[in-house]
């Protein structure tokens, strides 16, 4: 299908947008029918903005009418159909297009997906015209119920079937001279369709692509484009640089997972940085013989907090895999590592090596061991600066990431508080960066959900066999309570911001 982009435009920038769309054209322009490149230069700001993130009244008539050209421009031509796609949207499904046309609506959009529960369509509106939260929104966001729903609001990217005779009514400026409401273009071209009779569509059937979270009127374009690497990364899940600092990082990856060492591998090249990939040890594929040989014997009386079950070979597996690189950090004197273990996204909001230095600073001492990431887990916190490191009263056996690991580490293994009376009595502390820096792209029970330390069998005992509960376990619930901490997230749905989206 040629795609003709008849409008690119571009103005009011600091940063080197025009360069980066530029460039662009230069590498896609033989794939549309055709191409009008309108760029600007000055003024690289608006008179009435207080920054680059703020939606100033300036400014929002600048994209009515940029939105309003771009409509009558297609109307100019006689095309059937016109796509509005904001510049921060990413489409991932080539076929968004086609099934946004086969759904036969004057205006539809396709249900985009970000790390919250921030999308680009309302499913309430007051009589003022602002967001209004109901109950019909979260179960279309999260696809519990999906087709096609009329909505009073799309906004960032949507479909116009210019066929529709009620299409001709449609306007984004000047607003409608009924119009009362915010001078916001999102609200006058939601308006507008009102008065015209048209009813918005928003379609989630599928997963069509991806759009950042709001940012607030104060936000850098530092802390944009923090914002839009986030939706990078989430493209890659089937998250500036929250772990530089460390002289090591390693990766820990079984070897017939190449499916999460690829995704791994990626976010971390996308921050930056560099790792060593170590092979991790495959528990399920040690025998008995093998286990007495390294002299490793069961706590007496050890039972899973969550299972009531003896230790597993996959858990078995996940602690050696660890020890080795303990090993190798004693051995070669590094001051500081970071372990990683599984597939995980990233609060690039935050930074590990800053809140370590913030609770050192606070607490007085180095901080020997601290928890990035690991199952949600309630603590005593603390507040340090602008973070809360709490103090975790034991680690357990599961954890995502462990970073800052000192010489001397090795001089101790880490058991639950209620194991301590069969070792030494030693100092070692272990503390907790809260909320979590980084957390599981799934967690238990999440479509698509694996655990090879779980999915099973009994350390000594291949005969009976181990799995997550399916039933909904108490590791799930406590989980699922605490995933918004997890994930650092606003509360659901945000109610309208002037700084929601960004100009085309």
């Amino acid at each position: 299908m040629a795609l003709p982009l008849h409008r690119v435009a571009t103005d009011h920038n600091t940063d080197n947008t025009t360069a980066v769309l530029r460039e662009w054209l230069v590498n896609v322009q033989g794939l549309y029918h055709s191409v009008e490149w309108r760029p600007m230069e000055e003024p690289r700001s608006y008179p009435d903005e207080e920054g680059p993130k703020h939606w100033s009244n300036s400014r929002y008539e600048h994209v009515m009418k940029l939105r309003q050209a771009a409509l009558q421009a297609a109307r100019d031509m006689w095309a059937d159909y016109i796509l509005f796609v904001d510049a921060d949207n990413i489409l991932t499904n080539p076929d968004t297009l086609a099934l946004l046309m086969a759904e036969n609506k004057t205006v539809v959009a396709p249900m985009l997906d970000s790390r919250a529960a921030y999308s680009n369509f309302w499913c309430g509106m007051t009589a003022q015209g602002y967001y209004k939260r109901t109950p019909a929104y979260i179960p279309i966001r999260k696809r519990d119920r999906r087709g096609c729903f009329a909505v009073p609001m799309v906004h960032s990217t949507f479909l116009i079937d210019l066929r529709k005779e009620a299409s001709q009514e449609l306007a984004f400026y000047p607003p409608h001279p009924d119009y009362t409401w915010a001078f916001d273009d999102i609200i006058v071209f939601a308006f507008s369709c009102k008065q015209a009779e048209v009813q918005m569509f928003v379609c989630n059937k599928e997963v069509y692509g991806y759009l950042p979270v709001q940012l607030r009127p104060h936000s850098s374009l530092r802390d944009e484009a923090e914002s839009f690497l986030h939706v990078q990364l989430e493209i890659m899940a089937p998250r500036k640089y929250v772990f530089r600092g460390f002289l090591k990082v390693f990766m820990i990856n079984l070897k017939h997972r190449t499916d999460r060492r690829e995704r791994m591998l990626r976010t971390l090249y996308e921050q930056e940085i560099d790792c060593k990939v170590v092979e991790a040890v495959d528990g399920k594929a040690m025998n008995s013989s093998q286990v007495e040989a390294m002299g490793i014997k069961m706590l007496p009386g050890y039972q899973d907090p969550y299972h009531g079950r003896p230790l597993t070979k996959g858990e078995l597996g996940c602690f050696l895999s660890h020890y080795k690189i303990w090993q190798e950090v004693s051995q070669r004197g590094f001051p500081s590592s970071l372990q990683i273990i599984k597939s995980f996204n990233i609060d690039l909001g935050n930074s590990l090596p800053e809140a370590i230095e913030a609770g050192s600073e606070q607490r007085g001492m180095d901080l020997p061991v601290v928890t990035v990431g690991s199952s949600p887990m309630r603590s005593r916190l603390a507040a340090v600066g602008d973070r809360m490191l709490g103090l975790r009263d034991s680690v357990r056996h599961y954890f995502l990431a462990l970073g800052r690991v000192l010489r001397g580490f090795l001089n101790g293994i880490l058991f639950l508080a209620a194991y301590m009376e069969h070792f030494e009595q030693r100092e070692l502390l272990a503390f907790s960066a809260e909320p979590l820096l980084v957390y599981p792209t799934h967690y238990t029970g999440d479509e698509g959900y694996v655990s090879d330390t779980e999915t099973s069998v009994v350390w000594n005992n291949e005969r009976i066999r181990t799995d997550w509960d399916r039933a909904k376990s108490q590791k799930m619930k406590e989980q699922q309570a605490l995933r918004s901490e997890a994930k650092n997230t606003d509360v659901l749905q945000s109610p309208l911001d002037s700084t929601s989206r960004d100009e085309l």
